[in-house]
C-alpha cells in the first residue's frame, strides 16, 4: 500500500504551466489505484478507498498561506466551495455552499471535527450554520472534503459535500501560543466607522505512555459592519405628514425599484470564548479509547445607528416621519438592538480498534447541547441595549443533537486483499426547542408570559455497507448502499392566543439509497473515475414545525413536508504532473421535492418542496508546486454549474429560473511562495459570479442589501519565521476593498496581524 498525502488541487490559470508535465512527486496523487492514507498524523476519517473526489489541505498549509481568523477560513479556495462567511466571528449565518447547493442550504452538507458532528441540522439556512466555533483554526490537523453523496457511510444531508475537520493530538510535549488583531474601515451607505478585533489562543499537550491529552483555549473580541439595513419603497410612501427629517438615502432594490436606506442595523459585537480537552488511553497497542469536550461561550450586542435626523439634528428612531412630502411609519424592529447569550457544550466520545488486519471496529457517540441560548430584543426602537423597557427574550436552551454509531471494516484476506467492506449501524437525533416570552424588563429578566414556542424531535436510525474491490492493478469499484428509517416526533406550537401547544402526529419513512463508484487507471499519467448515488435529505424539525397560529390553523410551516431525493453522478479524468495534478469533472444532480421558502401571499411565505432542480457543470482543478520558478505553490480552480428548476407547482414563474446562490461561474487561486526557510508569501483571489435571491429570480440587481452579488476579492499574506519558537505574519483580506453581497454586505478590506510561538 502506497502511503501518500492528499493535496489540494486546484486549476492553474496559466495553460504554459500545464505543460510540465511528467511523474508524480510523492507527495500527491498516486499513479496506481492504491488505498488512500494521510502520511504524517492521523489519517482523515472520510472514506478515501472510494475513487471519487475528495481534497484536503494540511494544517501547516493554512498557517503557512491563509489568513485564517475562524475555522472555516480553511475551506476558503476549495474548489466550487464558499462559506457565507460576514465578518470576523460570523456563527450564526456562514453557511456553506458546494457544487449543486447555495448558501441557503445548510442541511445539505455535513460537517465534521474528529468524527464529532458539528452540522446544525436542527434546521435549513442561514440560521443554521455549522459550529465552526468549536474548532480553532491552531489546532487544525487537516481538512478534507468528499465532494458528493458516493459514500453509504454518511446520510443524505451529504448531498452536497462531507468537510472532514483532523485536530492536533500529541505524540510528545508541545505549547502554543497566537495572538493577533485585525480591523477594517468600513463606508456603505451613511456608516463610516472603523472596525477592529483581537484575538487570542493557547494549546497544550503531551503524550506520556499510553495516555496522550491536549487543551485548547482561545477568545475572540470582534466588532463587525453593519449587516442589515432599514428601507422603505419610495411608492410605498403616504401623503405628507409626520415628522420632516433628513439623511434618508436613495437606492436601488434588488428587483431595481426605488427605495429609501434609512439607517444600519445589527451591527455586532460578539465576544466569543472556547475551550477544548482531548483525552486519549490505548488499552492497547491496537485499541485506543478517546474522550472530546468542548465548551464555547458567545456573548453578543446588536446596535443600530438611523441616518435619519430632525429639525434639532437629533437621530430619529421611531414614529411617522416625513422625507420629501411623504410619510412613512418606522417600526420598531427597523432599528431595534439585541443581546444575545450562548453557551454551548460538545461531546464525543469513540472506542476504536485500529489492528489493520482482517477486521477492525469502532463505537463513537457525541452530543451537542445548547446549555443556554438566549436572545432579547426591545419591544421599542432604541439606539443601543441601554434603553431597559418591554421586551421579548427567545430562549433556545435544551436544543441539540446526539449521535451514536458502530462501525466495522472488513478485508477477508488482510491487508494486502482485494476487498475492503466498511459497514456500520448509525442513529442520529435533533432536538429542537424555541420559548419566546414577553416582559417588561427586556435586558434583564429570565421569563416571561408564553408568546410562542416551537418544540420537534427527528431522529435517523441508518444501515449500511460498502465494498471497495480492487480488481486488478488498472481497475477499482466501489459499491454500497444505505437503508434509513427517519422519524419526526413531539412537535408542537403554540403562541400567546393560543398557549395549549397544537400538537402535530408522528411520521415515519423508509428510504433506501445506493452508491457506486469505479476508477480505471489508462496509463502513467492518466486516471479515470465515474460515482453515482442517491442522497435522501429528510425535512428538519425548524422546517417541519417553526409555524405561526391563526385562527387556530398553523401557518408558514408545512409538517408533511415530503423528504429531497437527489441522484448525483460525476465523471473524473485526472492527470498526474511534473509536481501536482490536473482534474476534470463533470458533474450531474437531478433534485426532487428540494425544500425552499416560498411565498404563499405577497406577506407570508413558507418552506414548499419545489418539484424538480437539476444541476449539470464542470469542475476544473489544479495543483502543483515548484511552478515556474523554486519555491512557488499553485492551486486553482474553475467551476461552471446550470441549475434550473425544472418543474414547480406552488410558483410556475420559477421555472426554468436557475436556484439561488449557485453562481453559473466560480473561480479560486492560491499561490504562494517560498523564499528560503525564513519567508512565505502568499496571493489567493476568489470570484463568484451572479447569483440570485429568489426562485423566480426577480433579483436583478445584486449589488444592494438583500441582494446577492458578482464579486472578485484578493487576498495577501506575508508570514516571517523568526526563529524556531517565533513566526509572525500580516496580511490584508479583500485587498481590492470590494463591496459584495449575499442578502447582507461582507466584510471590506480588513488588515490582520499575528505573532506565535510553538515550542
Amino acid at each position: 500500500m502506497k502511503r501518500i498525502e492528499l493535496q489540494y488541487k486546484p486549476l492553474a490559470l496559466l495553460l504554459a504551466v500545464m505543460g510540465a508535465a511528467g511523474p508524480a512527486s510523492a507527495d500527491h496523487q498516486p499513479k496506481a489505484l492504491d488505498v488512500v492514507t494521510i502520511n504524517g498524523g492521523r489519517p482523515s476519517s472520510l472514506p478515501t478507498q472510494i475513487p471519487t473526489t475528495i481534497e484536503g489541505i494540511s494544517g501547516a498549509q493554512i498557517e503557512d498561506r491563509i489568513n485564517a481568523t475562524d475555522s472555516e477560513d480553511a475551506l476558503k479556495y476549495f474548489p466550487s466551495l464558499n462559506v457565507r462567511k460576514r465578518y470576523i466571528g460570523d456563527y450564526d449565518h456562514a453557511v456553506l455552499a458546494s457544487r449543486a447547493s447555495g448558501t441557503g442550504n445548510s442541511a445539505r452538507s455535513l460537517v465534521y471535527a474528529d468524527g464529532i458532528l458539528l452540522s446544525n441540522l436542527l434546521g435549513n439556512g442561514a440560521s443554521y450554520t455549522p459550529r465552526w466555533g468549536l474548532v480553532s483554526p491552531e489546532e487544525i490537523e487537516r481538512v478534507d472534503v468528499l465532494y458528493g453523496p458516493f459514500s453509504a457511510a454518511y446520510p443524505g444531508n451529504s448531498a452536497g459535500a462531507v468537510v472532514d475537520y483532523q485536530t492536533r493530538m500529541p505524540t510528545r510535549f508541545e505549547a502554543h501560543l497566537k495572538l493577533s488583531a485585525f480591523g477594517q474601515q468600513y463606508r456603505q451607505y451613511g456608516s463610516d466607522a472603523r472596525f477592529i478585533g483581537r484575538q487570542g489562543s493557547a494549546a497544550i499537550g503531551d503524550r506520556q505512555g499510553a495516555w496522550s491529552w491536549w487543551v485548547d483555549v482561545s477568545r475572540l473580541d470582534s466588532k463587525g459592519q453593519p449587516i442589515a439595513f432599514a428601507n422603505r419603497l419610495v411608492s410605498g410612501g403616504g401623503k405628507a405628514g409626520g415628522v420632516p427629517v433628513t439623511g434618508a438615502l436613495a437606492d436601488k432594490n434588488p428587483a431595481n425599484q426605488d427605495w429609501l436606506i434609512l439607517g444600519a442595523s445589527n451591527q455586532i459585537d460578539t465576544l466569543q470564548d472556547h475551550a477544548k480537552v482531548k483525552l486519549a488511553y490505548d488499552v492497547s497497542p491496537t485499541l485506543r479509547a478517546s474522550y472530546t469536550l468542548g465548551w464555547w461561550k458567545n456573548q453578543v450586542t446588536r446596535t443600530a445607528d438611523s441616518y435619519l435626523r430632525d429639525a434639532a439634528g437629533d437621530p430619529v428612531y421611531q414614529g411617522t416621519v416625513n422625507i420629501g412630502g411623504k410619510s412613512y411609519v418606522l417600526q420598531p424592529s427597523d432599528f431595534a438592538p439585541s443581546i444575545g447569550a450562548l453557551e454551548h457544550l460538545m461531546h464525543g466520545f469513540s472506542l476504536k480498534n485500529h489492528a489493520r488486519g482482517v477486521f477492525d471496529w469502532e463505537v463513537a457517540a457525541s452530543l451537542y447541547d445548547y446549555a443556554k441560548d438566549q436572545v432579547r430584543t426591545p419591544k421599542n426602537a432604541v439606539p443601543d441595549a441601554r434603553t431597559n423597557g418591554d421586551g421579548k427574550l427567545t430562549d433556545m436552551g435544551g436544543s441539540g443533537w446526539n449521535t451514536l454509531a458502530l462501525k466495522g471494516i472488513w478485508r477477508p484476506d488482510g491487508m494486502a486483499g482485494a476487498h475492503i467492506v466498511d459497514f456500520g449501524l448509525q442513529r442520529d437525533g435533533a432536538k429542537l426547542r424555541t420559548r419566546v416570552l414577553s416582559n417588561g424588563d427586556w435586558i434583564n429578566a429570565g421569563g416571561g408570559a408564553p408568546f410562542a414556542t416551537f418544540n420537534g424531535d427527528t431522529s435517523l436510525l441508518s444501515l449500511y455497507g460498502q465494498d471497495s474491490w480492487r480488481i486488478n492493478a488498472l481497475w477499482k469499484a466501489t459499491l454500497g448502499a444505505r437503508l434509513e428509517r427517519w422519524q419526526a416526533f413531539n412537535g408542537q406550537v403554540s403562541n400567546a392566543v393560543s398557549p395549549a401547544p397544537l400538537r402535530f402526529g408522528e411520521r415515519a419513512e423508509t428510504s433506501w439509497s445506493p452508491k457506486a463508484a469505479l476508477a480505471y487507471r489508462a496509463g502513467d499519467e492518466w486516471t479515470l473515475k465515474a460515482s453515482a448515488g442517491r442522497a435522501v435529505r429528510n425535512p428538519t424539525a425548524a422546517e417541519l414545525f417553526q409555524g405561526t397560529i391563526e385562527n387556530g390553523k398553523i401557518n408558514n410551516t408545512d409538517p408533511l413536508l415530503r423528504a429531497e431525493k437527489s441522484w448525483t453522478g460525476e465523471l473524473t479524468a485526472e492527470r498526474a504532473l511534473r509536481a501536482g495534478s490536473l482534474r476534470a469533472t463533470l458533474f450531474h444532480e437531478d433534485t426532487r421535492d428540494a425544500l425552499y421558502s416560498q411565498a404563499l401571499t405577497a406577506q407570508v411565505s413558507t418552506i414548499q418542496n419545489v418539484g424538480k432542480i437539476r444541476t449539470t457543470g464542470l469542475e476544473l482543478a489544479y495543483q502543483a508546486d515548484e511552478v515556474l520558478v523554486h519555491g512557488l505553490s499553485l492551486s486553482n480552480s474553475l467551476t461552471y454549474a446550470d441549475s434550473r428548476i425544472v418543474s414547480n407547482d406552488a410558483l410556475p414563474a420559477s421555472v426554468g429560473k436557475r436556484q439561488p446562490r449557485v453562481p453559473q461561474w466560480r473561480a479560486t487561486l492560491l499561490a504562494s511562495y517560498h523564499v528560503g526557510d525564513k519567508w512565505t508569501g502568499s496571493f489567493g483571489a476568489r470570484y463568484s459570479g451572479k447569483q440570485y435571491n429568489t426562485l423566480d429570480n426577480s433579483d436583478p440587481h445584486g449589488a444592494t442589501y438583500t441582494g446577492s452579488s458578482t464579486y472578485l476579492v484578493a487576498d495577501v499574506r506575508l508570514r516571517y519565521r523568526i526563529d524556531n519558537q517565533w513566526t509572525a505574519s500580516v496580511g490584508i483580506d479583500n485587498l481590492n476593498n470590494a463591496k459584495y453581497w449575499a442578502y447582507h454586505p461582507y466584510s471590506q478590506r480588513t488588515l490582520l496581524a499575528e505573532l506565535k510561538f510553538d515550542l
